[in-house]
């Protein structure tokens, strides 16, 4: 199953200031994208519609990793897919040219808490970004696959498009 991700230039490059900013100690930020997902002809679409970045006080000091988040950012990001019945993508940002990947660390813990929103919906596919400043990659667990699948295109609509990361 393909899937493709896609975002308006105007959301990522909010995306993107909103993860720069500098934290008083983690080293570097997070949020969720709300998203809507339809099925299509070769696979699944994932229509990016809304950012939620997380406040300050809602990183946990863990200086074993560059980003911990409390459970207060899953409850906010599990009460707006429940709500506004939508898909939910986990994002973080590796500031450096290039594609992007996961560390270890990101793959152990997104494979983890990225699976609890089928708690609220079951029947979404749910995720996780990882940005570069001109690439990036994804994960998705699509319902009824055992395995995340690879974000097969991510693409930044606007003028001009961006073609932020395929794969395969």
């Amino acid at each position: 199953m393909n899937v493709h991700f896609k975002i308006t230039a105007g959301l990522l490059d909010g995306i993107f200031a909103d993860l720069r900013r500098p934290h008083p100690f983690a080293a570097e930020r997070a949020g969720f994208i709300g998203c809507k997902a339809s099925t299509c002809r070769d696979g699944a679409l994932v229509l990016a519609h809304t950012y939620l970045p997380l406040p300050n006080d809602w990183y946990v000091d863990d200086p074993r990793f560059g980003c911990v988040f409390s459970a207060d950012a899953m409850r906010t990001a599990m009460q707006f897919a429940l709500t506004e019945d939508a898909s939910m993508f986990h994002v973080h940002l590796h500031d450096y040219g290039g594609a992007p990947w996961f560390s270890r660390p990101d793959l152990r813990e997104s494979s983890k808490f990225v699976p609890d929103f089928w708690n609220v919906k079951p029947d979404l596919p749910h995720g996780t970004l990882v940005l570069s400043a001109d690439g990036a990659a994804g994960l998705c667990w699509y319902p009824c696959q055992k395995t995340p699948l690879r974000i097969r295109q991510i693409t930044a609509l606007g003028f001009p498009m961006r073609f932020l990361g395929r794969a395969g």
